[in-house]
């Protein structure tokens, strides 16, 4: 099954009761059994729900997993991903990563006795130097979050292939329509649902993915125990949101790499961070793992200062200033202050993250209008 079709059919039965097209929303808490522990595979609906459960066989299929396992958000997807380890454990997680991941990491699970250490994943050697017997994780970004740096998922999961180490890939900004980690090696993946997978910027929610069988009770035994279930109103939006992923990711992308080309030939702008261009250091590895570069694009300005950030941030129309990413809309942020302002400041300098860096999620308008609106915002700084 090709993924333009796995979008759409993947998973998915017409209701049997009705034949409703749509997976039905089933907005119960409760299941009737005719005796006790004679049901029909549903008993408690933080347990089992059947919306759930066809959001998760359909993302299964989007990643070539074998299990997905959703959650009220990407961070409680997260959270259960950390719980597989034991205090004494070592993480190392790459150096530019999502603000609200670093924080989970730093600030919850580093008190209970796991160790964290944050390094560049470009140079796949000098990661492997950092593996210690004690290491069980390696955590990835790719395109990494808002630097747009590019690590070699099938690299890294041969350097740590005789370990007992689980490489869990965020694969939030590429979606599973551009790259699919699991089968380059990766034992998790986990996303974000509220960008890409939903698409739409009215659902919050997580999902993670395997086709580890251990890994996957493990993930459902913590979904169930720890409760951080999505409701089914919040899987029928994802489920809707999905059917046209392909479309969607595929006209941002479009649109990200003649935004991108623009920003690279304004005078306002010093640099520009987007994995399509050949100059890029991840350019070769993103052709090889990537179906296209993603829809997101950063950039620094020649005043590299907040204010003039703030200029800009304050004066586009059509890209709307506010946090996340992959909706239809485009949107701009400022990473510093928005999504990155739980990592110190001196943390974000050393991976290029300055007060002056703009991070856009690129939308599905009219690319002309979309170059226009940041035309405008440039002139002025």
């Amino acid at each position: 099954m090709k993924f333009g079709t796995k979008v759409i059919h993947a998973g998915i039965v017409p209701d049997p009761s009705t034949g409703a097209i749509m997976t039905p929303i089933y907005q119960t808490s409760t299941y009737v059994q005719a005796a006790p522990g004679d049901h029909k595979g549903y008993e408690y609906a933080r347990t089992q729900n059947p919306t759930r459960h066809a959001l998760e066989d359909n993302i299964a299929a989007l990643e070539n997993g074998t299990d997905a396992v959703c959650f009220a958000s990407g961070l409680a997807a997260m959270d259960s991903i950390l719980k597989l380890l034991n205090p004494g454990d070592e993480v190392i997680a790459t150096d530019d990563l999502y603000g609200g991941s670093y924080r989970l990491m730093t600030r919850v699970f580093g008190k209970y006795g796991i160790k964290f250490q944050y390094v560049g994943m470009g140079d796949v050697e000098a990661l492997s130097q950092k593996i210690t017997d004690k290491t069980r994780m390696i955590w990835v970004e790719t395109p990494t979050n808002p630097m747009l740096n590019i690590i070699d998922i099938q690299a890294v999961c041969e350097a740590v292939k005789e370990k007992n180490i689980i490489v869990c890939v965020d694969n939030t900004f590429a979606s599973p329509y551009l790259q699919n980690p699991l089968d380059l090696g990766a034992g998790i993946v986990v996303h974000s649902a509220t960008k890409y997978l939903g698409g739409h910027s009215d659902v919050i929610h997580g999902v993670v993915v395997t086709k580890n069988k251990e890994i996957a009770e493990q993930i459902r035994f913590l979904q169930n125990a720890v409760g951080a279930v999505p409701g089914p109103q919040d899987c029928f939006l994802i489920l809707r949101g999905i059917k046209t992923l392909h479309i969607r990711v595929e006209r941002a992308c479009q649109n990200a790499e003649k935004i991108a080309t623009f920003l690279k030939n304004h005078t306002k702008v010093s640099k520009v961070y987007y994995p399509g261009f050949e100059d890029h250091p991840g350019h070769e590895i993103a052709k090889k793992q990537m179906k296209m570069f993603g829809g997101m694009v950063s950039f620094d300005l020649v005043a590299n200062d907040e204010s003039s950030a703030r200029k800009v941030l304050s004066n586009t129309h059509y890209f709307s200033l506010a946090e996340s990413l992959g909706g239809v809309e485009s949107l701009i942020g400022h990473p510093a202050n928005m999504t990155h302002a739980s990592i110190p400041r001196e943390e974000r300098l050393k991976v290029g993250l300055t007060d002056s860096l703009i991070r856009l999620s690129v939308g599905i308008e009219d690319v002309e209008d979309l170059i226009q609106d940041l035309d405008y915002a440039l002139s002025l700084v």
